[in-house]
């Protein structure tokens, strides 16, 4: 909705306009809202709009927090009226008079007129016995006025006259933040029951009058209720107010990045379960329902112009005439692993017992592999504009054309030290000058977040030391290093940038997929930048490594302090030294490139 749009004019006056949202278009009953803001001055009119527009969001917001009524909903209804008409009568019976009260009064007045403080006249007489005569009938009155109502609702309810109760009913409305239409069947049904509810009440009041308290309900709807009427969050104790609590804990110490998206994953549970659901009512049966939701819910829906302004269930009602792809069950459990992490960390806070999602993954579909790249394919790659000589490094259209313009940057660098390390693209991307340094006699890679800046790991377990493979010395690497350092940077790729999300290099990520088609290489998926540390994996186990022996080299162990500061052993970096010279690539051609 534009901002703009908020003020319109008309015959020289101006009014305050909105659209209502979509989804609270039947609950509001106009798709636009229209004000007059009684000036026909432009700058009063805007001062005076936003008044009115915030008026009518905090309008939209309480309404999106109510919910639909629901069986419980009524069966909490109908028990609560019924307790209130009786604790009601047993109340209003203690404050009536008692028979000693009335006998008192007798006395008092009997007293007065002997005394002559009476005259004899009648009206005399009558005012003096007014008090007495009002104790004398306060329990018949107040038990005629009982049957007359309860004479009244049984008339109403045989002609579906719901008047008499509707305060009681919009009462309860209100209270539990429900979205009912008063012409609805659901609201009728409600004041229905609250009537025989209310009957039954009166029901067992007159039956007290007659010291008979061994009544019980006959109606089969009025008994109490088994289910609870939706809770609404204390303040502070909304579910998403309670996950910014969680996030600026990061009890995983997850990135930024990630803490985003299970921000974006879990309010889409809130936009199904209602902002106001107090975290401990969230259990098994939302999170199952809400499941079902995601297998049904569009990829994208949120960047779609066709669902613009529409919430959860109503995009996947829409996506029915629209048929947009809908989520995969890998993507559909990362929403159920967000849910998951934050719901283990509401059980460990004493807002449930347990996370709900235990045991609610959809069954792992095997993802869709990341190829390694061939011998063939990457002597192409490696002969190609990016690295042997482009047009220009301006563009990636350019980029891809022959020329003499030679790129020595992250872009050249990042995969040739994938392909003789497995290391991640965002590893390398953000390494600091001293992270590569001699050891021992040796050059290392030191993966780590120490040393200031940004940096970031996906694990405490990626934090590790690699030793340089001897042919990216060959390459010069070292040489590149040392000229960097010359220049007075602190970082080994300074044009290695993080996009709008923090993530390191992933523009150059999608583009690089982008280029191997345009080189030919890559027809549809399989092959992309991290298809280099598939081949380094590949070419270990070539070696005779088991995939548990070098696993820590890519990142796939717990974290240790050795992996923090980068200080190894002789010898443990010796063996370390020997497990990366044996990456080969037979029939890989590179001697192209030794010059930089």
């Amino acid at each position: 909705m534009a901002r703009l749009s908020y003020l319109l004019r008309r015959n020289g006056s101006y009014y305050a306009r909105m659209r209502v949202p979509i989804e609270l278009v039947d609950a509001i009953g106009k798709k636009e809202l229209v004000k007059a803001l009684g000036t026909k001055d432009e700058n009063e009119a805007k001062r005076l709009m936003w008044r009115v527009v915030e008026g009518w969001n905090r309008e939209f917001d309480e309404l999106r927090s109510r919910r639909d009524i629901t069986p419980d909903d009524q069966a909490v209804a109908v028990w609560q009226r019924y307790e209130e008409i009786t604790e009601q009568y047993d109340q209003k019976s203690r404050t009536l008079p008692t028979s000693a009260e009335i006998e008192v009064e007798e006395s008092r007045v009997m007293r007065r007129l002997e005394k002559g403080e009476i005259r004899s006249d009648l009206i005399s007489t009558v005012n003096a016995y007014a008090d007495y005569e009002m104790m004398l009938s306060a329990r018949t009155d107040d038990a005629n006025v009982r049957a007359r109502r309860l004479a009244a609702l049984r008339r109403a309810l045989n002609g579906g006259d719901f008047k008499l109760v509707e305060s009681t009913a919009q009462k309860f409305v209100s209270n539990n933040r429900l979205l009912i239409d008063s012409g609805s069947e659901q609201y009728r049904e409600l004041c229905s029951k609250l009537m025989r509810s209310e009957i039954e009440g009166l029901q067992r009041t007159l039956e007290r009058d007659d010291g008979d308290y061994s009544g019980i309900p006959k109606d089969p709807i009025v008994k109490p209720a088994t289910g609870k009427a939706r809770e609404t969050a204390e303040p502070g104790e909304e579910t998403m107010e309670l996950f910014e609590t969680y996030a600026s804990e990061n009890p995983r110490n997850i990135t930024a990045d990630t803490i985003n998206q299970a921000r974006r994953d879990i309010g889409s549970f809130v936009d199904y379960v209602g902002n106001t659901c107090p975290a401990h009512r969230i259990d098994k049966k939302a999170v199952r329902e809400w499941k079902a939701l995601l297998m049904k819910y569009p990829v994208k829906a949120t960047e779609t112009k066709a669902f613009a302004g529409m919430r959860l269930v109503q995009i996947i009602k829409h996506n029915e005439t629209v048929g947009k792809p809908v989520l995969t069950p890998r993507t559909v459990n990362r929403y159920l692993s967000s849910l998951g992490a934050f719901c283990n960390w509401l059980a460990a806070h004493g807002y449930l017992d347990q996370s709900p999602t235990i045991g609610m993954s959809l069954a792992k579909v095997k993802k869709k592999s990341t190829l390694p790249f061939t011998t063939e394919q990457l002597n192409t790659l490696f002969k190609s504009p990016l690295f042997a000589g482009c047009q220009s490094a301006a563009a990636w259209s350019t980029i891809a054309k022959p020329g003499n313009e030679k790129i020595r940057d992250h872009r050249f660098w990042v995969p040739l030290i994938m392909l003789y390390s497995g290391a991640r693209p965002a590893e390398i991307a953000q390494l600091s000058i001293d992270d590569i340094r001699e050891q021992h006699g040796h050059w290392i890679m030191h993966i780590t977040t120490e040393g200031g800046g940004d940096k970031s790991v996906k694990t405490d377990g990626s934090m590790r030391v690699v030793p340089v493979h001897k042919e990216l010395i060959k390459l010069g690497l070292l040489n590149y290093q040392a000229g960097m350092k010359s220049a007075g940077q602190a970082r080994l790729f300074p044009q290695a940038e993080r996009n709008s999300r923090g993530q390191m290099i992933a523009d150059f990520s999608r583009e690089f997929g982008r280029y191997l088609t345009r080189i030919g290489i890559k027809n549809g998926r399989g092959l992309s930048l991290y298809s280099f540390r598939h081949g380094a994996a590949d070419a270990l186990r070539r070696a005779g490594h088991l995939d548990e022996q070098f696993g820590f080299i890519l990142g796939h162990t717990s974290g240790t302090m050795t992996g923090r500061y980068g200080n190894l052993p002789e010898g443990m970096l010796e063996q370390r030294v020997a497990l990366i010279d044996s990456i080969a690539y037979p029939g890989l051609e590179l001697d192209h490139l030794n010059s930089i």
